[in-house]
This record gives structure tokens, sequence and C-alpha cells, in this order.
């Protein structure tokens, strides 16, 4: 009886473990973003995915989630995020013209020298300050995203 036991336990682990590989993945998507209307070719598109509430506005690119580069072409740029999960995400571009990866600003106001934006948002003030909540949209499906550029 006991020799029969150690051997089911042995069947059942072995067949549990054979087909622990056919469960299902976990389901990943991918995001392509992309802006067009830059004022110039010069320099990089920074590209940050952010899916944390209270990660933005993040001036010194330091909550992303996910962060890429890219070059310009034609005044547009855009990149493709893959394998996300299912969730909530905001974008913020740069139009990083000097290629530093940070956003410079005019001495007075202190207001960014080079193009900004957030998906969801055709315009910044101070009525209109960027936070997740407002900025981000949910991702449930392979898609595409446009985001403004705006310069200040």
């Amino acid at each position: 009886m006991k020799k029969l036991l150690k051997f089911l336990t042995l069947a059942g682990f072995i067949f549990i473990m054979s087909s622990s590989h056919s469960l299902p993945k976990a389901t990943t998507y991918s995001l392509t973003v992309k802006v067009e209307g830059l004022r110039n070719s010069k320099g990089v598109v920074q590209f940050a995915l952010y899916n944390k509430k209270g990660t933005i506005p993040d001036e010194k690119f330091e909550n992303y989630y996910r962060i890429k580069t890219c070059e310009i072409d034609n005044n547009s740029a855009s990149v493709t995020f893959s394998q996300l999960p299912e969730g909530r995400y905001a974008i913020n571009i740069l139009h990083d013209e000097n290629e530093n990866g940070k956003i410079d600003k005019k001495f007075l106001p202190p207001l960014p020298k080079e193009g900004i934006g957030f998906s969801n948002y055709e315009s910044l003030g101070l009525k209109n300050r960027p936070n997740f909540s407002m900025a981000s949209f949910l991702v449930t499906q392979n898609s595409t995203k446009k985001v403004k550029i705006i310069y200040l």
C-alpha cells in the first residue's frame, strides 16, 4: 500500500509539473506613441511611460516605468513599448533638442525652452497642470496614442 501511495504521489507530481507549462501566460500588449508637429528635427524625442499615481509631473525623469528615445524624422517621431500588462498608463514626451536628457528652462519665467507633452493634454497652464489621473488611459489591447507637443 505504501508503494502504491508513493507511486500515485509521484505520478501526480509529474502530471502537475508537465501540465503547468501549458497554463495560459499573462497577456501583454504593445503601445505605439506618436508625436507630430515638432518645430524642427534637432535632437531626439524622449518618451517616458508611467504606470502609477503621483508619478507625474516628473521634471527630472526619475519616476517613469519605461523610457525610450528616438530620432526625429520629418518633424515627427514614434516609439513602441512592448510587453505591457493591462493597466493604466500615462505618457510624458520631451523634444530634447540638445540631447541632454532633461527639460531645459528659460530664466524668467521658468518655463521649458523645449517642447513637452502629456497624453490627453492639448495645452498646459497654471490651471491645467499635468497629473497622472488626467493623463492616464487604459491599455487593454495593442494600441496607438498620439501626444501633442507643446512649446511654451
